[in-house]
């Protein structure tokens, strides 16, 4: 796989949506329900969003933990989408043509071709519609990308090689800025989990925004005194030395 030679290759560590799923239990949830919201399309969650962005919160607090140890070479849906902001990640996407993925599937999968070309647009139709539905955004936008590489015309060695030329190129090495925006990314995403982890502020829709070791709180929670709750809850996460509340409030019923 190329994933795994170009993290060997760079002395990183290769890690995949199943690692990140088994790793995320750690928060409280079964390894199964953490896979069933990360890959049924959202038809079959539109009413349990909340839910699952709670599980998504889990999944980017273990993944942005795992950038913070050491390199790391990630290989899963939308991965990039869980570390925005970060000027030294590179997002690479590989294509293919329909019929060279048809005849993929047949040789390593023993699938016939009517069967590999029904899997194809399954999971073509339910990746871009779990992007959209968690981000907003389409998968098959190129802009999300650094790299866009066709397997058609780049065998995996030469994909692999420019990868790798790619990913020592200055653009992608880390900087004072981009340091600063990961160890920001890594603060916010474990306050994030921290609440989706807490009985008492599971439900609460709040922004989080981290800048050192100060976290900045946006929304509108209710009933009032889950406020107290959110903010026990973020104070008590580790790195955390300061919480700026003034765009957090309760709801205000006064009619």
């Amino acid at each position: 796989m190329l994933a795994t030679e170009v993290a060997e290759r760079l002395g990183y560590e290769a890690v995949s949506r199943e690692d990140l799923v088994a790793e995320a239990t750690g928060f409280g949830v079964s390894e199964g329900e953490l896979r069933e919201a990360l890959v049924k399309p959202p038809g079959l969650w539109g009413r349990f969003s909340r839910q699952r962005n709670r599980y998504l919160a889990f999944v980017q607090a273990t993944l942005c933990q795992r950038v913070q140890e050491g390199g790391v070479v990630y290989h899963g849906n939308a991965g990039h989408l869980l570390l925005p902001g970060v000027a030294h990640v590179l997002c690479v996407r590989l294509i293919a043509p329909v019929a060279f993925r048809v005849q993929n599937l047949r040789e390593s999968a023993g699938m016939e071709e009517d069967e590999a070309l029904a899997y194809i647009e399954k999971v073509d139709r339910e990746r871009e519609q779990w992007t959209r539905f968690l981000y907003g955004v389409s998968w098959l936008d190129p802009t999300l990308y650094d790299l866009c590489i066709n397997l058609r015309t780049m065998g995996i060695q030469d994909a692999v090689e420019l990868v790798l030329s790619t990913a020592r190129a200055t653009p992608f090495q880390p900087t004072e800025e981009s340091r600063r925006a990961m160890q920001d990314l890594v603060l916010a995403s474990r306050v994030r989990a921290s609440l989706a982890a807490d009985a008492h502020t599971a439900g609460t829709e709040v922004e989080v925004r981290a800048s050192g070791s100060t976290v900045f709180l946006r929304g509108r929670v209710r009933p009032a005194s889950v406020v107290d709750s959110v903010l026990e809850v973020v104070e008590g996460v580790e790195g955390v030395a300061q919480v700026d509340r003034s765009d957090l409030a309760a709801p205000d019923y006064t009619v």
